[in-house]
């Protein structure tokens, strides 16, 4: 049973916007800022999934949701959508940086432009994502770029997210310093390990099994959807007011122990000598 360690109204009056916000984690997030008071801008690729997406939190949250179509790589399209979500609420306070994209492939056979698939979306996206809502942030904002341990923990068959992720980890540290100061905007990474009725997290347990993944981590489990909006909530609230520039792991200690890492390299060999 979740307990509820916010005050209700923690984001009342705020306005969010949400890129990938149509399913998955950044859906979860969408949900929890509304339901914490906010009003959420939703950016996603599939008309149908954003609308059914927006649907839902509007008959949750009466009001509460605003959905714009975009792709995360192009930045003209991605300046449109901010500046249409901005309009229809106003300025922004708290920007999710959250569509992303993977899969499973061995470094040598992977093309140009499954490399580039992968990096076009995490990283040119983030940078897309924050770029267009620069000039459309209220003062003190709060920027978050959705991460993953692959940003520092070398994974087999995953050359394209590790480089992808850990671009956006050092995104983050630069903006930090480039869009703190005068302007105040706090710009923060969160990174999610394996999150239970995630399209990723399917991934990886259907090539190593979730027993092997989670089984050598400090926290032996996958995370819920829940834990990981709350952590977002922290990072777009006053708690975390002091706090720029760094990347919060919520993963069960994945990262001390590379038991991701080892897992799928262990299935890649399985899957090279079939």
């Amino acid at each position: 049973m979740s307990v509820d360690v916010f005050r209700a109204d923690v984001l009342k009056g705020k306005v969010a916007i949400i890129t990938g916000g149509s399913s998955g984690i950044n859906k979860a997030i969408a949900m929890r800022y509304a339901a914490l008071g906010a009003r959420v801008v939703i950016v996603a690729r599939d008309q149908a999934k954003l609308e059914q997406a927006a649907g839902e939190l509007n008959a949750a949250y009466a009001g509460s949701c605003f959905a714009v179509s975009a792709d995360v790589r192009d930045g003209a399209a991605m300046d449109a959508a901010a500046a249409s979500g901005a309009q229809h609420f106003g300025r922004y306070d708290i920007v999710v940086a959250g569509a992303a994209g993977n899969f499973l492939g061995p470094a040598e056979k992977l093309s140009s432009n499954a490399f580039a698939a992968v990096v076009d979306i995490d990283l040119k996206g983030t940078f897309h994502t924050f770029r267009a809502c620069h000039a459309l942030l209220n003062p003190r904002a709060h920027l978050i770029a959705i991460s993953a341990p692959q940003a520092t923990v070398p994974m087999a068959l995953q050359a394209h997210a590790c480089a992808a992720k850990a671009g956006v980890e050092a995104l983050v540290r630069t903006l930090a310093i480039e869009w703190g100061g005068l302007e105040g905007a706090r710009v923060n990474a969160l990174s999610p390990g394996l999150v239970a009725g995630t399209v990723g997290a399917a991934i990886f347990c259907k090539a190593s099994g979730e027993a092997a993944l989670v089984g050598a981590q400090p926290v032996p489990r996958l995370a819920t959807l829940r834990e990981v909006a709350d952590a977002a909530v922290f990072l777009a609230c006053p708690l975390s007011d002091y706090m720029t520039g760094h990347t919060l792991a919520l993963d069960g200690g994945l990262t001390l122990v590379n038991a991701s890492g080892a897992a799928i390299a262990a299935a890649a060999r399985i899957a090279l000598q079939r």
